[in-house]
């Protein structure tokens, strides 16, 4: 299936013409083919993926949305090496994912902190792991820290922050560890509005500044539109992607611009979209 073209747009004349970024130059980072999960019980068998391929380029910035039960989370955990696909093939950076990888890093929709670690600590764990030296893992906390404005907090204990705080840790946690691929369950599901746009913004000059690719699981519509540049709309029962969807990058230059019409028909293009997956 063809990918779907970005609707036409309004003209406006304080405004450039809206067009998909050109992403086509980048090399592929990950490469899905034909990837199926079944999960087995006694009495039957679930089909919660059914041959889904795609492609994500380098750098690139993807969400995945759908109706509840379309494989979204199943597809990320198999991504992150923590459940095999029962079929196809799934290459990061032409290596086979075989489990677990430091390429890979992971943000939950849950705080996964360590509640006896300071911020700091939590976000050198891994770096600590690895034996990284003292003086390194100090430059790259500083500089993590800084980016998620949470230097102040370097010694505060997870139970002394908000959520939207302790996502941001999490968030810098993962990018410490300085992986080829950042994946992201439902990061901001938990936050109130206001905290989950800040986050959301957050992320957008992260991905600009550290260039790394990620893979977003949502199902807040505006949410995909406003943080990626492809936005694949998958269908339930069994889960497969329906449609892909360019996204133009005018429309990630601020929460305002959430209220400009082009924004708004993208999003009722999604909105039947996700219609006609759940109709089948």
């Amino acid at each position: 299936m063809k990918p779907v073209q970005p609707l036409e747009v309004l003209r406006r004349p304080d405004r450039r013409e809206l067009e998909p970024e050109v992403i086509s130059a980048e090399p592929v980072k990950i490469e899905a083919k034909g990837i199926s999960k079944i999960y087995s019980s006694k009495k039957s068998d679930f089909v919660a993926l059914d041959s889904v391929s795609f492609d994500i380029r380098n750098h690139e910035f993807v969400s995945f949305v759908g109706p509840s039960g379309c494989g979204k989370s199943s597809l990320l955990r198999i991504l992150a090496g923590l459940e095999d696909a029962s079929s196809g093939e799934l290459r990061i950076a032409g290596h086979e994912i075989d489990g677990p990888g430091a390429d890979r890093g992971m943000v939950f929709q849950s705080y996964t902190l360590f509640p006896w670690l300071t911020v700091r600590e939590n976000i050198e764990f891994g770096l600590t792991l690895k034996g990284i030296p003292l003086f390194e893992k100090r430059r790259i906390s500083d500089h993590f820290m800084e980016l998620v404005q949470l230097t102040k907090f370097a010694k505060s204990y997870p139970k002394e922050l908000s959520g939207g705080m302790k996502q941001r840790v999490a968030i810098a946690r993962a990018l410490a560890n300085n992986p080829e691929v950042l994946l992201m369950d439902e990061p901001f599901g938990a936050l109130d509005p206001q905290t989950k746009g800040s986050m959301q913004e957050m992320l957008l000059q992260l991905w600009e500044k550290e260039k790394t690719t990620i893979v977003f699981i949502t199902h807040d519509i505006e949410e995909a539109i406003f943080l990626s540049q492809r936005v694949h709309v998958m269908q339930a029962h069994p889960g497969r992607i329906k449609h892909t969807v360019q996204i133009p990058s005018s429309l990630r230059k601020g929460v305002d611009g959430r209220d400009y019409e082009a924004f708004l028909r993208m999003k009722r293009q999604i909105v039947a979209q996700i219609g006609e997956t759940s109709a089948h």
